[in-house]
């Protein structure tokens, strides 16, 4: 009976383990993602349609490289004109 048990255990267990994605080795860095729009954008869109194949960790750093393309560095502070608009 416990030999029963103890196996059904393992069986739960490695039911429950981490599900198929991308390994960190084979997703590219933020910064490689930035550099290249059109890998970037096939992504983006892949990752719209079908996330949970691609993993999140693979989407947020798309979402990642979207944003900084977006943004650009963030070092450019907002500088009004010297004239004040007329309305």
């Amino acid at each position: 009976m416990k030999q029963i048990a103890t196996l059904l255990l393992v069986a739960v267990l490695t039911a429950c383990g981490q599900s198929e994605t991308p390994k960190q080795a084979d997703v590219p860095s933020v910064e490689q993602l930035v550099a290249d729009p059109a890998r970037l954008k096939e992504l983006r869109q892949q990752c719209k349609t079908d996330r949970a194949t691609l993993g999140d960790v693979l989407c947020n750093r798309v979402a990642e490289a979207t944003r900084k393309r977006f943004y650009g560095d963030g070092k450019t502070p907002y500088t009004p004109s010297e004239t004040p608009p007329k309305f």
